[in-house]
């Protein structure tokens, strides 16, 4: 099972990938967690401290690893195809949770002279944990599909927009699953998530049903997922009903029970 999690910053899409992998690692499932976030803070969501996160070296970053896999006796040429293997077993990261975690970073734009190589990596490393490899893989990105080449794409199972209830939010929901549907991503569902009003869920249901694009989980706001962003502290999963919602939704995933996109988002 490979699931991608996408939506504007600041949803809780970075909740939902962390506890999704922390749920099928919990039910002993070998679980790969790729934060390829610009912004990556998928490591605290699986249970590493604020000390233990920063001292991951995005992938992206690491110049040494780029140049091992990439380099070549001549400037500006670089190797296209090289072994990734031996990136997953050297840099995945244990978590707390169960799930190993791989953070990507972010490929510095042209001009920086590293940009080629690290996305040459970042891409094959992308695909072969998405195309060839066993273990349920949970992709936390940012607001598109960009990581995403031709190739890749068609072997994600599923893709989760995730949106509140805010316009703003919505209208990027709408144009990531218009990205998704160019780029042959089997099924697109949109989550609702820190709602805290039936108003709210409301917004989301009239958006789902005009748009056509399935509603599995409409997750409520949280105080105590609120907290846990503050403190650092442990969310009491028994007492949460958000994380109660992540489970049934986990549960369709394994199941194979969510509805596919009826027709184009207009």
């Amino acid at each position: 099972m490979k699931i991608a999690v996408s939506g504007k910053g600041g949803t809780g899409k970075t909740f939902l990938a962390g506890t999704l992998a922390a749920h099928f690692a919990a039910g002993g499932h070998p679980v790969i967690a790729i934060d390829a976030d610009p912004s990556p803070n998928l490591a605290v969501t699986l249970g590493l401290s604020l000390e233990e996160a920063g001292k991951i070296l995005p992938i992206a970053e690491n110049g040494e690893l780029i140049r091992l896999k990439t380099g070549t006796d001549y400037s500006g040429v670089f190797r296209l195809t090289f072994t990734v293997d031996d990136i997953i077993e050297n840099y995945a990261v244990p978590t707390p949770s169960g799930a190993h975690l791989m953070v990507m970073g972010t490929v510095r734009s042209l001009g920086s002279g590293c940009a080629c190589p690290a996305h040459s990596v970042v891409k094959a490393l992308l695909r072969h944990l998405i195309v060839d490899r066993n273990e349920i893989v949970i992709l936390d990105m940012d607001a598109g599909i960009e990581h995403l080449g031709r190739g890749t794409a068609e072997h994600v199972d599923t893709l989760l927009v995730v949106s509140d209830a805010n316009r703003k939010s919505l209208e990027v929901a709408k144009t990531i699953c218009h990205m998704a549907q160019d780029s042959s991503i089997r099924q697109v569902v949109l989550i609702g998530n820190r709602l805290s009003s039936p108003a709210q869920e409301q917004v989301l249901k009239v958006f789902a049903e005009k748009t056509k694009i399935p509603l599995p989980a409409l997750i409520p706001f949280d105080q105590g997922v609120f907290d846990n962003g503050i403190s650092g502290d442990p969310v009491d999963e028994k007492r949460s009903p958000a994380m109660r919602e992540v489970r049934n939704l986990a549960t369709l995933l394994e199941s194979g029970q969510l509805k596919k996109t009826d027709a184009p988002v207009n």
